[in-house]
C-alpha cells in the first residue's frame, strides 16, 4: 500500500494534478493541526456501544477571525465512535495566519472533555462541531452532544473572547430527553452586525416505521451572546417529510438565506432557502434550486460504502458592496447518468429567489467527488474543496483519495484547472468506519483577504494507532498562470432533472 501512495504522489508533483496547460500551484503545504488524543478510554461515565477509534479526528470546520485575520480557530471531531458521535470536540487555534497551531482549552461539551451536571456538560459524546466568528472578535462553538446510554441529547454553545484559547460557559439551545433527536447543526455569526449569531438544526422525530422526520430549528442571540433566544421551529415540510443540513448566510442588505435540503415521502430531495429580511424574525419560502440527484459514495472494488456530505450542501455568498451573488455546492449524480456523484454548483443572483441551472465542477476524472464546501474571498473569487478517488483503481486494496480546490473569478461561468491539495494520495479504507468510511459530513473552508484557509481530515496509514489526522492547508485565490481561456474548464448546465434515489430510512438521514 505504502508504494502505491507513492506512486499515486509522484503523478501530482508539486501538489498538482499534471495535465496540458496545467497552471502552476498555488497552494502551500498542509500543517498537521491534530495532536495525540486527551481523553483517557472509558472517559464517558457509561457502558457504550459500538467501536471507538482513539486519536481519530474527523469532521473539521474552520474560522477566520474577522477582526484579527491571522487567528483561525479549528474544530473537529476527537475519537469517533462506529455508532455515532465522539468521546469530544475539540478546537486549536492559530494566531500567525496557520502556520503554527495552539492548544485550546475546549468547552467541556462531553464528559471526557470534563462536563458534568455543574458546568452543562454532562454527556456521554458529542459530535457535529461548528465554529463562527464576528466582526467584533468573538467566536462561537456549537456542537450536538447526547447520551448512547438513554435518549437525552442538546444543543450547546460557548463563546470565546480571546480569539478561541479559551472559552466560556457552556448555554443550552435546546435539550430533549426523547422521542425528539436534534442533529445537524450549524452557526453563523452575523458579518454586518456583531450582536447577531444564528444557530440552526433539524430538530426530528423516528415514526413507526422508523423513518426520520423533522423541522428546521432556529435561535439567535441579539446581544453578542449573552443570552439566546428560545429555539423554535422556521418550517415545517409537512407530515412525514424533513428539513436537513440547514444553514444560514447573510447576503450584503443583510437578509438571511437558509438552505437546506427538504426529503418528503416518495422523493429524491430538492434544495431549498428560506428568506428574512427581519434578522430571523420571520421567514418566507421555500425557494426551491433544484432536485437532489446524489447516489452516495462506495469503494468500486467491493461496493463498500464511503460515508459522505451527500444530504448536505454548502452555501455561500459575495459580501462585496454592490454584489449580491450566492453559491450553493452539493453532490450530484446526473452527468454520470447517475452512477457516480459529482460536485455541482448553482447560484442566484435575486437573493436567493431564482437560481441557476446546476453546473458540474468536478471533472469526469474525478471518478466519484464528494462532500464539497464552498466559499467566496474577499476579492470574489469563488473557492470550491471536494474529495474525490481521481488516481484510484477498482483493482487496488486501498481506496486512494485526494482533495481538491478548483476557483471561479467569473462567478461561477468557468473555473480554473483544479489543484491537487494532498501532496500524496491517502487510504480511505484506514478511515473510522460509521455508516460507511468516514472522514466527515462537511469539511472547512474560509478566507483571510484573498487567501483561502482549508481545514480537511486524511488517513495516516503509516501511524498505527492513529488513523486520521486534521490537515490545515491555504490557497491563494488565483490560480498562478491561469489566466488564458484555454487552461479554463467552461462548465455545461445540465437540463435533467434528479430521479428519486434516495429512501427516508434511519440509516440514511438520523447519521450523527
Amino acid at each position: 500500500m505504502r508504494q502505491l501512495i507513492v506512486r499515486m504522489a509522484a503523478v501530482g508533483a508539486a501538489g498538482v494534478l499534471l495535465l496540458p496547460g496545467a497552471a502552476s500551484a498555488a497552494v502551500d503545504p498542509p500543517v498537521v493541526v491534530s495532536v495525540p488524543s486527551p481523553y483517557p478510554a472509558n472517559c464517558n461515565g457509561a457502558p457504550q456501544t459500538g467501536t471507538n477509534y482513539s486519536h481519530s479526528e474527523v469532521e473539521p470546520f474552520v474560522a477566520v477571525n474577522p477582526a484579527q485575520p491571522r487567528n483561525r480557530i479549528a474544530v473537529w471531531q476527537q475519537d469517533r465512535w462506529s455508532t455515532g458521535g465522539a468521546n469530544g470536540v475539540l478546537a486549536r487555534v492559530s494566531f500567525d495566519g496557520g502556520a503554527i497551531w495552539q492548544a485550546s482549552v475546549s468547552p467541556p461539551f462531553s464528559r471526557c472533555a470534563g462536563g458534568s451536571p455543574r458546568n452543562g456538560g454532562d454527556y456521554e459524546r458529542a459530535t457535529d462541531p461548528w465554529v463562527t466568528a464576528s466582526p467584533a472578535g468573538d467566536a462561537y462553538f456549537m456542537a450536538l452532544a447526547f447520551n448512547n446510554s438513554n435518549t437525552t441529547n442538546a444543543m450547546l454553545v460557548a463563546r470565546s473572547r480571546d480569539g478561541g484559547r479559551r472559552w466560556g460557559p457552556i448555554t443550552t439551545l435546546i435539550k430533549d430527553a426523547g422521542p425528539a433527536f436534534n442533529d445537524k447543526n450549524s452557526m453563523t455569526a452575523d458579518p454586518l452586525d456583531s450582536r447577531y449569531v444564528y444557530a440552526v438544526w433539524t430538530r426530528g422525530f423516528t415514526d413507526a416505521g422508523d423513518e426520520f422526520f423533522g423541522s428546521t430549528y432556529f435561535t439567535r442571540t441579539t446581544d453578542g451572546g449573552a443570552t439566546w433566544e428560545p429555539a423554535r421551529s422556521i418550517y415545517d415540510p409537512g407530515p412525514g417529510g424533513l428539513a436537513t443540513g440547514n444553514l444560514v448566510a447573510v447576503l450584503p442588505d443583510g437578509t438571511l438565506l437558509n438552505l437546506f435540503t427538504e426529503f418528503r415521502p416518495g422523493t429524491s430531495g430538492n434544495l431549498a432557502v428560506l428568506r428574512s429580511t427581519d434578522k430571523g424574525q420571520t421567514w418566507t419560502g421555500p425557494f426551491y434550486i433544484d432536485g437532489l440527484g446524489t447516489v452516495g459514495v462506495i469503494d468500486p472494488r467491493d461496493g463498500a460504502p464511503v460515508r459522505s456530505g451527500d444530504i448536505l450542501p454548502d452555501i455561500a455568498v459575495d459580501l462585496r458592496p454592490g454584489h449580491d451573488e450566492v453559491y450553493v455546492v452539493w453532490q450530484d449524480a446526473r452527468f454520470t447518468g447517475y452512477q457516480n456523484d459529482s460536485i455541482v454548483a448553482a447560484s442566484s443572483r435575486d437573493g436567493g429567489r431564482h437560481w441557476t441551472a446546476p453546473k458540474r465542477i468536478s471533472p469526469s476524472e474525478s471518478g466519484q467527488a464528494f462532500t464539497g464546501s464552498v466559499h467566496v474571498n474577499s476579492a470574489g473569487v469563488l473557492g470550491v474543496t471536494y474529495y474525490d478517488f481521481t488516481h484510484d483503481s477498482a483493482a487496488d486494496e486501498p481506496l486512494v483519495t485526494d482533495y481538491w480546490i478548483v476557483r471561479s473569478r467569473d462567478g461561477g461561468a468557468t473555473f480554473d484547472q483544479r489543484e491537487r491539495m494532498t501532496p500524496a494520495s491517502f487510504d480511505m479504507r484506514q478511515a473510522p468506519v460509521a455508516g460507511g468510511f468516514f472522514l466527515g459530513d462537511y469539511t472547512g473552508l474560509d478566507s483571510a483577504g484573498d487567501q483561502f484557509q482549508s481545514l480537511h481530515a486524511v488517513t495516516t496509514p503509516d501511524a498505527p494507532g492513529d488513523p486520521t489526522d486534521m490537515h490545515a492547508q491555504h490557497a491563494t485565490g488565483v490560480t498562478i498562470g491561469a489566466g488564458n481561456t484555454d487552461e479554463r474548464i467552461r462548465m455545461q448546465p445540465s437540463s435533467n432533472r434528479p430521479r428519486p434515489v434516495i429512501t427516508l430510512d434511519s440509516g440514511l438521514v438520523t447519521r450523527h
